[in-house]
């Protein structure tokens, strides 16, 4: 059978007979596919942790009728450690991964989303930025790969140059006074710009920003995103935020 080569982010795994498990993966060439892992459950396992979600790894499979089988799994990145000893980044890994699956369809090439994928794992990992706010990036930027780029600053509707002081994710983002909807919102203009920066990238914006506004902006984010995505991340109300502050109802909360 066809054999192929291609460097793979898991995302989620599923247990199948005995000792085999079902890995979900986003490939870098191929996109979102599932392989089987035969006899990964086992100690002796050739394949050991390499197959865990959150590994980046160089897999080499051949071509089933109905699933592709793993014959070699070598790691490229492990970010495991690091990520799982800081509870924070590991519940955002949980929501980073969920996404990516989410907003990605098997056997489509999405080497963006691939890219954005494993750039938001460095990220969690290197600590150097909060993980708060490397889970609003990777979102917010996700989304817009996928076509739902949100506006902070002018209005997502007619275009009118902003600043604009309401947000309505059903609109897009910021939206005018004409513009404005039933369920919009007014957050403070430095939680928009905070939010406008995670998009584009600026880390001095986003790690001088206030508590409070990080606060804000991580439910205006965790809204939109289940808005766009039509139905809730089941890994999101888990997410562990700032220590010793209150979440908010929608709390939820990456670098190049």
């Amino acid at each position: 059978m066809p054999t192929y080569r291609d460097q793979a982010i898991v995302l989620r795994t599923h247990k199948l007979a005995e000792a085999d498990r079902i890995i979900t993966v986003l490939a870098r060439e191929r996109g979102k596919i599932r392989v089987v892992a035969k006899g990964v459950r086992r100690t002796k396992s050739r394949f050991g942790a390499r197959l865990e979600p959150g590994m980046i790894v160089d897999l080499q499979c051949y071509e089933g009728r109905n699933l592709d089988t793993v014959t070699q799994a070598e790691s490229i990145a492990s970010y495991g450690d690091p990520i799982a000893r800081d509870y924070r980044a590991y519940t955002a890994l949980a929501t980073v991964l969920e996404t990516a699956d989410r907003l990605t369809e098997e056997r489509a090439p999405a080497l963006q989303q691939y890219l954005l994928l494993q750039g938001a794992l460095a990220a969690l990992a290197g600590g150097t930025h909060d993980a708060s706010l490397v889970l609003d990036a990777y979102l917010l930027r996700a989304l817009a790969i996928g076509g739902y780029a949100p506006s902070f600053f002018d209005c997502a509707q007619c275009g009118d140059p902003g600043p604009q002081l309401a947000f309505n994710v059903s609109s897009g983002g910021s939206v005018c006074p004409s513009c404005r909807r039933p369920g919009s919102v007014a957050p403070n203009r430095a939680t928009l710009d905070l939010l406008g920066a995670l998009l584009v990238g600026d880390w001095d914006i986003a790690d001088a920003s206030l508590p409070q506004h990080r606060r804000e902006g991580n439910g205006i984010t965790a809204a939109y995103v289940q808005w766009h995505l039509e139905r809730g991340l089941r890994s999101l109300p888990h997410v562990e935020r700032e220590p010793h502050v209150e979440k908010l109802p929608l709390a939820t909360g990456f670098t190049t």
